[in-house]
């Protein structure tokens, strides 16, 4: 990672993200000390299942069709 001073950050920011865009990560220091990191935005899996769906077990086959006694009488 490059440093940058708060500075140069401030006026070289339109440059930076340009630079960040292509995958590149920067430390932003304020008299010789890091005060923050430059880098790409990670964007979240949408793909991904909440963790609470894995511990739902289901003891039957939610496909199955059912038999009369269990749609009951139809009005």
């Amino acid at each position: 990672m490059q440093s940058v001073n708060v500075h140069e950050a401030k006026t070289r920011l339109s440059s930076l993200l340009a630079e960040i865009e292509k995958g590149k990560s920067f430390l932003i220091c304020r008299n010789g000390k890091v005060v923050a990191d430059l880098v790409p935005h990670k964007r979240k899996k949408r793909t991904k299942s909440h963790p609470m769906l894995s511990k739902i077990k289901i003891d039957y086959d939610p496909t199955e069709t059912l038999t009369e006694d269990e749609w009951g009488e139809i009005n």
